[in-house]
């Protein structure tokens, strides 16, 4: 994986191949999940199939999102929300309100990050469920926790990143709303940042399933200084990350084959790079869909 600018020491460790015990995954109370689960396709939340992640987990119920935290990896192993296009009217309203991220408090001292792990990590700290999808203030401050966050280089944070978010609205807008689980995806040899040890995925995916037309999929970004997307079917995305953000699905819709629109060229240039918007473009005519 390329390294990011900056001068953030990268600390080395395996995620995968971790001799971790095999514990139940924490989600607080009933009530807690309860409250979470109208963001899930027929108010199933996203479920972990691969038990390594299962350590140290804490379900957090939001405004607008639920998140799966991970003690291990110090951020969100998956955001999920119902995104509906009353939800994208209010956010227009409300507009930005605030821009300041936060640590945590709900989590278990020593599992979130903070944020001294990114000053001078050369990455940025890249929302899992976006702040423009926030139809209040409170909801967009919340999507400001460090829980709703991961390392992403500023390329692709500011770039692809953001034509997928872009792509996804624009879902909502033609058929009224859709469900989406973000997460990030790691390689067995995994970069962290900061003195928590944040883990750098290697990639951050975004799944999709519109309930009106009965489409699915999945972005999978890289996450690098010239990032590239590509998508895949459910199917595909729970055996590659051992997370399945629609559990409700049917195996038949998993495995069709991803039906989702490009992504969109961002409006923004990213601070690192110097990265033309031709060039932001031609990235987002180059993507791959895989099968």
């Amino acid at each position: 994986m390329t390294e990011a600018s900056g001068k953030g020491h990268a600390a080395r460790a395996r995620f995968w191949g971790l001799g971790i015990l095999l514990c139940g995954l924490v989600v607080g109370s009933g009530a807690q999940a309860a409250g979470c689960s109208m963001f899930g396709v027929e108010n199933r939340l996203p479920v972990l199939v691969n038990p390594k992640l299962a350590a140290r987990t804490t379900l957090l119920c939001n405004r607008s999102y639920a998140a799966l935290h991970s003690g291990l990896a110090h951020e969100p192993l998956w955001s999920a929300e119902r995104l509906t296009e009353e939800d994208l009217e209010g956010a227009v309203r409300v507009g930005r309100v605030t821009r300041y991220f936060h640590a945590d408090s709900r989590l278990p001292d020593g599992d979130g990050a903070r944020l001294s792990d990114y000053r001078g990590s050369g990455y940025d700290r890249g929302h899992l469920t976006p702040s423009g999808d926030a139809a209040d203030r409170q909801a967009q401050e919340q999507t400001f926790s460090l829980a709703n966050v991961v390392p992403q280089t500023p390329a692709l944070n500011e770039g692809i990143w953001v034509g997928v978010e872009m792509a996804v609205r624009d879902l909502v807008h033609q058929d009224g709303s859709v469900y989406v689980v973000t997460g990030p995806a790691f390689d067995d040899d995994v970069r962290a940042i900061g003195s928590d040890n944040v883990f750098v995925p290697a990639a951050t995916w975004k799944a999709i399933y519109d309930p009106v037309s009965g489409r699915s999929g999945a972005y999978v970004c890289r996450n690098t200084e010239t990032p590239t997307c590509t998508t895949l079917s459910i199917a595909q995305l729970v055996s590659d990350v051992g997370i399945d953000p629609f559990p409700a699905l049917s195996n038949t819709v998993k495995a069709q084959p991803p039906d989702l629109p490009r992504p969109e060229a961002s409006p923004y240039r990213p601070h690192v790079r110097d990265v033309s918007r031709e060039a932001l473009r031609a990235l987002s005519r180059k993507w791959e869909e895989k099968p």
